[in-house]
């Protein structure tokens, strides 16, 4: 996910000058000319100088518990969550060019085009090489996004990652589970606590495959999966792209609750010949229970579970519209929440699910409330981060390149820096393409680099001490938009990118930073 802000990089909307042009204030956008460009992507924090473009959505199948979904995510949200990060790039000093010179390269890629962008607030529209000024509101620096917990395999390519609060969950049911066997096989004293170890592990091996169900049928779709977390109540497939249809919708859903009952009918089968009150039997009843218990509880018709996203599916094939299915399975969810945080204790009160009501009571009601508590807590909040999802892909088309791309000026490697400068400003652009004396693009400036110069050495300083090369990745056509854009982005991380027509033509510079703002605002209007 790219993050912006930071001392290092500048914030082209909220900047003043060091390199203040002779020449008026530029005139306003064109109405012709689209949205303006500042917008953001979700993602990874900076490395050095290079800002990673968004994550892009990810779409989560959670098991049992549905977890909230790591967007955005964003990763978007990454998801979609951007937020700020901190780079500075070290001035680079060349020796030679002792004083500002004229160049023949021309100063301005596309003289017809206006020259600066405003967007949000009127009035002086920055530029290229201005420090960061104080903005409102600014979001603080997050550290990067973790990798996800113990990584323990890539089965079909997709890493496989165990987080931290699986251990916690794995010491209770081992806690839990040691004490009913200590009420059915007295005999095995202290034993019953590593007997009841392999159960929990059991168990989540069971939450895998019923994860690796998504995950094939996914890849089978050609839906890339990000990775797969095992984690407090359950596990979470993180899937990047939504089904093109709701029939895909519904199967990519159905077939993880499949694989929990196939499961638990197996554990059955493998129940019979095995002689009641012995471990082995105690254990295989446990994990037909639990599966069934998987099963059943991602079949309820609510977001985040995989029941939620089958009924998102009907409403969509029914509806035509992908985002009406989202709205009624994420509130459906929501209810669902409401009924788990009330329902849960009083059926344990009640004696529903075994226990007499005069023996619920004391640490085992405390207990039943705070689980369902949790419960509710992760159904409600993975229904909301399924409606900032199916937001978020709505306004993914918004975020095109050409809209979003800079005005740039070619300059040539031994130009100084100040006399760059100078030259943007003059044409009101805000980027700058190092070419060679042909007018070949070589390389980028970095914005967050000519920042890092002082204002009293940009005279001795060459642009291409500064540049960053550009590589095939860092090329992306002025046609992108929307899921392709970012994806585009986050093949090759980088802080800019250069933009170019169909024919090979330049059409400006695209920075990481604006796709990000974008990204936020869209983020921020309502559906």
């Amino acid at each position: 996910m790219v993050e912006s802000g930071g001392s290092g990089r500048p914030r082209p909307d909220s900047e003043e000058s060091a390199e203040r042009s002779v020449t008026p204030a530029p005139p306003p956008v064109t109405p012709e000319e689209g949205p303006a460009r500042e917008r953001v992507t979700p993602g990874e924090g900076p490395a050095e100088d290079r800002a990673t473009p968004g994550e892009g959505p990810a779409r989560d199948q959670v098991t049992p518990g549905k977890g909230p979904a790591k967007e955005a995510d964003g990763s978007p949200g990454k998801g979609a969550q951007a937020s700020a990060g901190e780079e500075r790039d070290a001035p680079t000093e060349q020796a030679g060019s002792a004083t500002p010179s004229p160049s023949t390269t021309p100063t301005d890629l596309h003289p017809d085009r206006p020259r600066a962008h405003t967007h949000g607030d009127p009035g002086h529209v920055p530029a290229l090489g201005e420090a960061p000024a104080p903005a409102k509101g600014r979001r603080p620096p997050r550290p990067p996004e973790p990798r996800g917990g113990l990584l323990m395999g890539r089965p079909f390519g997709v890493p496989v990652y165990v987080a931290p609060s699986w251990f916690l969950v794995a010491a209770l049911i081992t806690w839990v589970f040691g004490g009913q066997l200590d009420r059915v096989l007295p005999e095995l004293g202290a034993a019953r606590y590593l007997v009841s170890l392999f159960f929990a592990v059991a168990f989540y091996a069971s939450v895998l495959v019923h994860e690796l169900a998504h995950t094939v049928a996914a890849l089978r779709f050609k839906l890339p999966v990000r990775r797969i977390q095992l984690q407090f109540f359950g596990g979470v497939s993180e899937i990047e792209k939504e089904a093109e249809t709701p029939g895909r919708e519904f199967w990519l859903a159905f077939v993880g609750p499949l694989l929990s009952l196939v499961l638990s009918g197996l554990f059955y089968l493998a129940l019979q010949p095995v002689e009641p009150g012995t471990v082995p039997g105690v254990l295989l009843a446990g994990l037909m229970i639990s599966n069934l218990i998987v099963a059943v509880f991602n079949l309820l018709p609510g977001l985040p579970l995989d029941g939620g996203r089958m009924l998102r599916a009907v409403v969509w094939k029914i509806t035509g519209k992908p985002m009406s299915g989202t709205i009624a399975a994420a509130w459906v969810g929501r209810a669902l929440a409401v009924s788990v945080l009330i329902g849960l204790p009083l059926l344990t009160q009640s004696g529903a699910l075994g226990d007499a009501a005069e023996d619920s009571v004391g640490m085992d009601t405390v207990m039943d409330a705070l689980l369902a508590a949790i419960l509710a807590a992760i159904i409600w909040t993975g229904a909301g981060n399924s409606l900032r999802m199916a937001r978020l892909r709505e306004h993914l088309p918004e975020l095109r390149a050409r809209n979003l791309t800079r005005r740039a000026v070619p300059v040539e490697s031994d130009t100084p820096l100040s006399e760059a400068l100078r030259r943007a400003n003059d044409a009101g652009a805000r980027a700058l393409v190092v070419v060679d004396a042909h007018g070949e693009p070589l390389s980028l400036v970095r914005e967050a680099a000519i920042v890092g110069v002082p204002e009293h050495r940009r005279p001795w300083v060459a642009v291409s001490g500064l540049a960053q090369e550009l590589t095939d990745g860092m090329r992306v056509s002025a046609e992108l938009a929307g899921e392709d854009l970012l994806d585009a982005l986050r093949a090759t991380p980088a802080t800019e990118y250069l933009v170019v027509e169909e024919t090979g033509e330049i059409y400006g510079v695209l920075s990481a930073a604006d796709v990000e703002r974008a990204f936020v605002k869209a983020m921020a209007r309502p559906s």
